[in-house]
């Protein structure tokens, strides 16, 4: 072999070797690690295990409750349902879909209504929301093509019995009868009625007791989940020292100054487990957004006149006031409570802000530790419920 053959051969494996290599290169632009694939409104249904996906559905309407998705009239921007057809009317073939606020001006219904049936791209975190198998946290929204035409749902969508808006639970045909097909004062006035008949009252000492179960660990059953925090510690440590949990009232007890006798300040419906100095540092403040984060409590804000609490709280707490301002109308020898849109109530019997609670109990439906706390409550303790939990969709009926 001559040497001009031999510098010929090895330019060729040279080149030969670059290409392998720029293929090698290209390839991992083209496809990397990092990119999910797409799944189906069906797998992500089945994958709630708190990973991150991208789901592809179109948009069937907006979940209100957990058993209800309007199609119209939809009452602001904060979530969304896809399903893998335009024309399901099925929630047990939808997922929810979390709208954060970065999103709700491109891609809420009731800013955009157009989007009810295109196709979509999500990306966010597979894990429940309303109670539901839903997609929450999102960080990417993303028009999937053109939206072949579909064939209308055999049955069109009916009204359900709690009005436009409103869904069905296992007590609407029992417990909630008389209020369901009301609205606005008339259907406060049959909450009312409803949760104030009937109705056991505990004493502020059996209320130790009564926490130890409605707000029981499901993963611990000798510990309690504290408000404010969501840490577990042990239901034993109960009491007035540092670092201990004791009562917190979320209406605050001096707001109407009902203190702690039997009935407002023992009602359990918003009396729940709070670190000792993270109770006091909430003190008797209304609720709304801004201030400085505790330090002990991350996720919870406080300034002059308002305390914030973190994410995972915020729905309850609105519920919980919400409760109380229908519960307690002054016809039983205690203040006419009444939620209002301010801070800084005082010791008047009021409890606020309004607009900012009717936002949270729109973005942190209710969950299913919240409605099971409900049924302890009516089956253990009290014998009533707290109607926004079964339909968070009342409060906007009433305020």
């Amino acid at each position: 072999m001559t040497l001009g053959t031999l510098a010929l051969r090895r330019a060729h494996a040279g080149a030969l070797l670059a290409l392998v290599l720029l293929a090698a290169l290209l390839a991992l632009a083209v496809t990397p690690s990092a990119q999910a694939a797409t799944v189906s409104v069906a797998s992500a249904r089945a994958t709630q295990d708190g990973s991150t996906g991208t789901v592809r559905g179109y948009v069937v309407g907006q979940p209100t409750s957990s058993t209800t998705v309007v199609r119209s009239g939809y009452p602001n921007d904060y979530a969304i349902a896809i399903a893998d057809a335009a024309g399901v009317t099925d929630t047990s073939q939808m997922l929810y879909v979390q709208v954060p606020s970065a999103f709700r001006s491109t891609w809420g219904l009731r800013s955009n209504p157009g989007l009810l049936g295109t196709r979509v791209d999500v990306t966010g975190t597979l894990a429940a929301y309303f109670s539901r198998p839903g997609l929450t946290a999102a960080t990417s929204f993303a028009a999937a093509g053109s939206t072949p035409p579909t064939t209308p749902p055999t049955t069109p969508p009916t009204t359900p019995p709690g009005g436009a808006s409103g869904g069905t639970t296992a007590y609407d045909d029992t417990y909630w009868k008389d209020a369901i097909g009301t609205s606005g004062a008339q259907l406060e006035s049959a909450l009312h009625t409803i949760i104030s008949t009937g109705v056991t009252k505990i004493s502020y000492d059996a209320v130790w007791d009564a926490l130890k179960v409605t707000d029981r660990d499901p993963a611990d059953a000798d510990n309690v989940i504290l408000l404010y925090q969501g840490t577990s510690v042990p239901a034993s440590d109960n009491g007035g020292g540092v670092d201990q949990w004791n009562r917190e009232h979320v209406w605050a007890k001096s707001h109407g100054d009902f203190g702690t006798a039997t009935g407002p300040g023992t009602d359990i419906h918003h009396l729940r487990p709070t670190d000792v100095t993270v109770n006091s540092a909430r003190g008797n403040l209304d609720f709304d957004e801004g201030g400085t984060e505790n330090a002990e409590a991350p996720g919870n804000y406080r300034d002059g006149d308002s305390w914030e609490p973190r994410d995972a709280d915020k729905g309850d707490v609105a519920r919980m006031i919400f409760y109380m301002s229908v519960r307690y109308e002054g016809g039983d020898g205690w203040p006419d409570l009444e939620v209002n849109d301010r801070v800084s109530n005082g010791s008047a019997p009021l409890h606020g802000k309004l607009a900012t609670l009717l936002e949270w109990n729109a973005e942190d439906p209710p969950s299913a530790a919240e409605l099971r706390r409900n049924d302890v409550i009516q089956q253990q303790f009290q014998g009533n419920r707290n109607p926004f939990i079964d339909h968070p969709e009342w409060a906007d009926s009433i305020w």
